[in-house]
């Protein structure tokens, strides 16, 4: 039996009119403006010839407002599956072309298919978000929609990476599905993100602001700290996306893609030490020292404008991938404060879930004292660090170059916090506060009866740190599992963590810690 030609040619007109419903003109504009169409974002994102849609005939179906009489192509949202590299990936397109992208009850049915296949089959989920938020015509329908898909990104949190890349805008409470994914990718001109907008902040509060202020991807990515990542465009975009899938597992049950074929070199770096500055009372450069740790000096950073005072990100070291977290002196003396701490704790869960090795640079000098940062809630933000630290079971290497001063040393993941390997270079201190504060509590009366008062606190000053603060002290106390020099850290960092990589840590039965919120 041969099927009668003009099912066929049915069939390929029905698909062209689904597919092929932007007008090259339309494309010629959104490329102008650094965007792609909804198909685009994902014929871009995965290997050609790969890729495999989902409902590309559902539409939407009710009657209210006239819905019913427009064509709706996909219901304004391209899914299905496909391969980036090698990796299975699912993924979904709103389409801003077909009624502003806005979604529906089917729209939600097919993004909820797309997830629940990602977490049927343990791959990851990247999401292009283009919309104008719910289908108004659809009222409560809408709504409801969008309770399926927060469900959905709350169930596969923790078991398969979710990435969401806002293409354009991103409104009201469409802005939460993104906000319970893992890593949020905005492009600088295009994206907006925001619950309410200018015009109606100005109805309800008088206050005239712009969409950047309240929206844009810079004030996301530096102030609020809802935006991991900035794009250029959509292909830049895209390329972060391939990037960040190349350092993640599939899924919670599987290893990041480490490299075990790499040699670990035990060559020394003598070059490190050019990173040091001659006082201790200069900033030292994390950033310096990074590039000579990682492999090839790649860093991927994560929220890299966002609390600048903590470096955040992945990177591989001899081919181990890591997620690195690193105090940066450069910015606020690398004290913590409400934001670092929260940037911490989040990335440290989020290598947890993933299995990727934590490995930390410690150059701290304690909590940002003051007035706003108490009254900001700075134990509870810090019990972030505490907690996600203390929880989590991967691989934990710690590296104290400098400072590690009271409760900070605890929170940048001490052995008491559960680090596998501790390393101090010969210019650590560790101890409850710096030197200079320690004697003017401690020898108070000694220095203000010496005739040259700060030779006589200098001279202190260093018999604390030596008597104290050094890192011997604290290996003779095995605090600390060596002294290292700053040269052998390469290896000595790769080595550690090819010996606890298949480190498996018990914990108590329990649905869940309860993380100070």
């Amino acid at each position: 039996m041969t099927i009668r030609p003009e099912l066929i040619d049915k069939l390929r007109t029905k698909r062209t009119q689904l597919t092929e419903n932007v007008s090259p003109e339309k494309l010629e504009e959104l490329h102008a403006k650094g965007l792609l169409s909804a198909r685009e974002r994902l014929g871009t994102l995965f290997v050609e010839g790969t890729f495999q849609e989902l409902g590309l005939h559902a539409s939407h179906s009710a009657t209210n407002f006239g819905m019913a009489t427009k064509t709706l192509p996909a219901d304004g949202v391209v899914c299905g599956t496909g391969y980036v590299g090698a990796m299975q990936v699912a993924a979904f397109s709103q389409d801003f072309s077909v009624v502003a992208g806005t979604l529906g009850k089917m729209q939600a049915r097919k993004i909820n298919r797309t997830m629940r296949h990602a977490l049927r089959n343990g791959v990851p989920v990247v999401a292009f978000k283009d919309s104008g938020g719910a289908r108004i015509q659809e009222g409560v329908d809408a709504l409801s929609g969008y309770g399926d898909v927060f469900y959905s990104n709350v169930l596969l949190s923790g078991v398969v990476p979710q990435i969401a890349v806002i293409c354009g805008p991103c409104a009201g409470g469409a802005a939460y599905s993104p906000a319970l994914m893992d890593f949020v990718i905005m492009t600088r001109e295009n994206a907006h993100m925001f619950l309410t907008g200018p015009q109606v902040i100005k109805a309800v509060t008088g206050r005239a602001t712009t969409m950047a202020e309240v929206g844009g991807a810079e004030m996301h990515a530096t102030i609020s700290g809802n935006a991991h990542f900035i794009a250029e465009d959509d292909q830049h975009a895209i390329g972060v996306v391939k990037q960040l899938l190349s350092y993640l597992p599939s899924n919670n049950t599987e290893d990041p893609p480490h490299d075990l074929t790499v040699p670990i070199e035990e060559m020394e770096d003598p070059g490190i030490n050019d990173c040091i500055p001659d006082s201790p009372s200069e900033p030292l450069d994390m950033y310096a020292v990074i590039r000579r740790l990682v492999d090839n000096g790649e860093l991927l950073e994560v929220h890299a404008g966002f609390a600048r005072n903590i470096i955040v990100g992945f990177a591989r070291i001899s081919g181990v991938v890591v997620g690195l977290i690193a105090n940066q002196p450069m910015v606020m003396a690398g004290a913590l404060d409400l934001n670092a701490a929260d940037k911490v704790a989040r990335f440290v869960r989020t290598c947890n879930v993933f299995n990727v090795p934590v490995v930390t640079l410690v150059d701290v000098p304690g909590f940002l004292p003051g007035v706003e940062q108490e009254r900001g809630g700075i134990i509870r933000h810090g019990a972030k660090m505490l907690f996600a630290y203390g929880s989590c079971t991967t691989p934990k290497i710690t590296v104290i170059l400098r400072k590690a001063y009271g409760g900070s040393y605890l929170a940048m993941c001490s052995q008491e916090m559960g680090a596998d390997m501790v390393f101090a270079w010969p210019t650590a201190e560790i101890a409850v506060m710096g030197a200079e504060a320690a004697v003017k509590i401690l020898y108070r009366k000694e220095i203000s009866a010496a005739e040259d008062q700060s030779a006589k606190a200098a001279e202190m000053a260093q018999e604390y740190r030596e008597k104290f603060a050094s890192p011997y002290v604290s290996a003779s106390n095995f605090y600390i599992t060596d002294v290292i020099e700053p040269q052998d850290t390469r290896w000595m960092v790769a080595l550690a963590l090819r010996k606890v990589l298949d480190k498996r840590e018990l914990r108590p039965t329990k649905k869940h810690g309860n993380i100070p919120m």
